[in-house]
């Protein structure tokens, strides 16, 4: 069954010195567009991360917020360079002794000097952090999934509702044609014999002006094609592949039969049920929109 291309998915994982979490959402797009917010130091990962992320959804634009923080395991060093602590404290005392002041240093004020101590990190080796990124994707992922599928079938289930309806309406349309016909060649015969008062009507010429009329409002055609699209979609719906631009072709072409009769149409009472069936299909589209 289709799947909406809304939802939301994410994961934590820390393993190997490392803490990562992982949050994705997900709305309707007409391709699969990818975007990813993570630390620059990392930005190499992101074809990993698309290529990924293509195994799970094949529309929709996602966008990705990933962070990757050391554990103490990974902890930054301080580097101290006692030698030249030890060089400023005695230069530092030489001045005051000069300078016949009271010399009052501390540890911090020395930490505060140029270059006494300085932030080291470890060089990272990205194939060792891929491993656990690529975990905490596979989770936010499945549970993004998870989610569009759940609101899929919701979708699938309105629309289904929706497409009936629509069928239903065909039903009273083709029931309906003959009827039309039926009631102009009456109206046609009342208005001859109004008109030749007492002389009866030529009863061939109506029947040949009637059949003129079948032929041009006869929508058969567009009804059996209506029906065939109708029974296409409810069968195209519930696959599990990615159906929503299908699916949305072919409420295009139920569109296009829909209007057809619509013009051909010299009824009132077929007239409503198009402009029904039209507003069903409309949001039969909007649904579509959300679909994988």
């Amino acid at each position: 069954m289709a799947n909406s291309m809304t939802g939301y998915g994410q994961a934590q994982v820390s393993r190997s010195g490392y803490q990562i979490s992982c949050e994705v959402r997900s709305v309707n797009h007409r391709y699969l567009d990818t975007n990813i917010r993570i630390p620059r130091r990392y930005a190499l990962l992101e074809d990993y991360i698309k290529e990924e992320v293509k195994k799970y959804v094949s529309r929709g634009r996602l966008e990705f917020t990933i962070s990757i923080e050391k554990t103490e395991a990974k902890a930054r060093n301080i580097k101290v360079d006692k030698e030249l602590a030890i060089t400023y404290h005695k230069y530092l005392k030489e001045i005051a002794d000069d300078a016949n002041i009271t010399s009052q240093i501390k540890v911090i004020d020395l930490f505060r000097l140029p270059e006494v101590f300085s932030l080291e990190e470890d060089t990272e080796d990205l194939d060792e952090i891929w491993p656990i990124l690529q975990t905490a994707l596979i989770e936010a992922m499945e549970s993004l999934v998870g989610m569009r599928i759940r609101e899929g079938e919701f979708l699938v289930k309105d629309i289904l509702q929706r497409t009936n309806l629509i069928a239903d309406m065909v039903e009273h349309l083709e029931q309906r044609s003959p009827q039309v016909v039926k009631e102009h060649t009456e109206k046609l015969r009342q208005r001859i014999s109004e008109l030749m008062e007492h002389e009866l009507p030529d009863e061939g010429r109506i029947y040949q002006e009637a059949a003129l009329f079948a032929d041009r409002i006869n929508v058969t055609e567009e009804i059996v094609r209506l029906q065939s699209h109708i029974q296409h979609l409810r069968d195209l719906i519930q696959e599990q592949d990615s159906v929503g631009r299908k699916c949305d072709f072919l409420v295009q072409e139920m569109f296009r039969e829909t209007n057809t009769i619509a013009s051909k149409a010299n009824d009132f009472e077929m007239s409503r049920i198009v402009v029904e069936a039209k507003a069903e299909l409309e949001k039969i589209r909007e649904q579509l929109q959300n679909l994988e």
